[in-house]
């Protein structure tokens, strides 16, 4: 299998899992966010903001997505790389509020070190495509 083929299926799996996630978040908040990691439900009107968060992942995937189906593969792997940071913050988020330090770095930790894994890759995939130099035009004699 190809290094291209390997990170297409990376990448799709990637936004198919945040794009689930975040449609999780905003149709089910309350069934969804205990797996998140935090000790506790938001109190007062504090559950919009997971369906905030739901609408940030949903936005995530379909930037990948649309980057991914276009065919702008470099910008897929720099579009990976930041989209981490969202994970690595989710992941510090967690443990700067005594959440469960299984879940920060096991799912959002993970996740995160996966997305950078994957940015590297098709990063470096589109290397060579990137830095080859321009062919010369043929001048007429």
């Amino acid at each position: 299998m190809s290094l291209k083929k390997i990170n297409t299926v990376l990448a799709a799996a990637f936004i198919l899992f945040i794009l689930w996630f975040g449609t999780e978040f905003i149709l089910r908040p309350e069934t969804v966010a205990p797996g998140f990691g935090l000790p506790s439900w938001p109190s007062g009107d504090g559950g919009g903001f997971l369906i905030i968060k739901g609408i940030r992942d949903v936005v995530l995937a379909l930037v990948m997505g649309v980057l991914l189906v276009t065919g702008h593969r470099r910008a897929l792997g720099w579009v990976l790389l930041v989209e981490a940071l969202a994970a690595y913050g989710d992941m510090t988020t967690v443990l700067a509020h005594h959440g469960s330090v299984p879940t920060a770095l096991g799912v959002h930790g993970l996740t995160a070190t996966l997305m950078v894994a994957n940015g590297l890759l098709v990063m470096r995939e589109t290397r060579k495509v990137a830095a080859a130099p321009a062919t010369p035009a043929l001048q007429p004699a």
